[in-house]
């Protein structure tokens, strides 16, 4: 009897523990929501633009960024005074210019159905509403990231394809614990001569922009971008999507 006992004692707080658990991920994914913004303001949200400059190798290389409600995804930058289009996205179908060729490349398929996964689900954020796009959050717990105290989130998406493989799409999202915001990210390189390493964003200096808050500084791969302006809700020509040489 007293086997049992124990053994029931340890199922129940086993229980408890894992529900503890889910509880304060979703806590800390409400706080962070609310922080931002708030739930009501972001889901009425149809485009995002963020104009930003990119730091590489001593260069300022601006850089445009348009995403939508529905998929659509349009990058462009501005190279030694010459605008190209990085990436255009029309939400089935897409192409990119090779940097090296400098050429238009339209997507292949299996990144054309990546990008279906994610384009519309991660607007404006993949967190808002996150169990009705199939995403689930773990509390891994508390760490400290650059001298800041941070909750560890787990977002698990739903997976993507690579060289014809499923492959499960994590990525770790770090919030200050003080003030509720993202600060920092890791994911693991999927492909490339980076395979399964950890790379980290970090994202800061928040500011409002017509009631929600954005990060105006972030650093991806060691490379810093500053972001100039941000427009809420903008459209996209549809013939900027168009697979074009340019």
């Amino acid at each position: 009897m007293k086997k049992l006992s124990l053994l029931l004692k340890t199922v129940v707080f086993s229980l408890v523990f894992i529900n503890v658990q889910a509880q304060t991920a979703d806590e800390v994914v409400n706080k962070y929501i609310e922080t931002i913004g708030g739930k009501e303001k972001l889901e009425k949200l149809t485009g995002l633009k963020m104009e930003m400059v990119a730091n590489y190798q001593g260069m300022e290389i601006p850089v445009a960024v348009t995403t939508t409600k529905d998929g659509k995804m349009l990058v462009k930058i501005n190279l030694m005074g010459k605008e190209m289009t990085q990436m255009a996205f029309d939400g089935t179908s897409g192409w990119s210019t090779n940097m090296m060729t400098m050429k238009a490349e339209k997507m292949t398929t299996e990144d054309i159905d990546n990008m279906k996964k994610s384009a519309g689900k991660d607007f404006p954020d993949p967190f808002l509403n996150y169990k009705d796009k199939g995403y689930a959050v773990e509390y891994v717990g508390k760490e400290t990231k650059e001298g800041t105290e941070c909750h560890k989130i787990k977002l698990t998406k739903t997976p993507v394809t690579v060289n014809g493989e499923k492959v499960e799409d994590v990525t770790f999202y770090y919030f200050d614990a003080e003030n509720n915001v993202i600060v920092l990210t890791e994911s693991e390189v999927k492909e490339g001569p980076m395979k399964g390493q950890m790379v980290t964003s970090t994202a800061s200096n928040y500011q409002e922009v017509e009631g929600i808050y954005y990060p105006f500084t972030l650093n991806q791969f060691g490379q810093e971008m500053t972001v100039k302006k941000i427009t809420l809700n903008p459209t996209i020509d549809p013939k900027e999507l168009e697979f074009k040489t340019e």
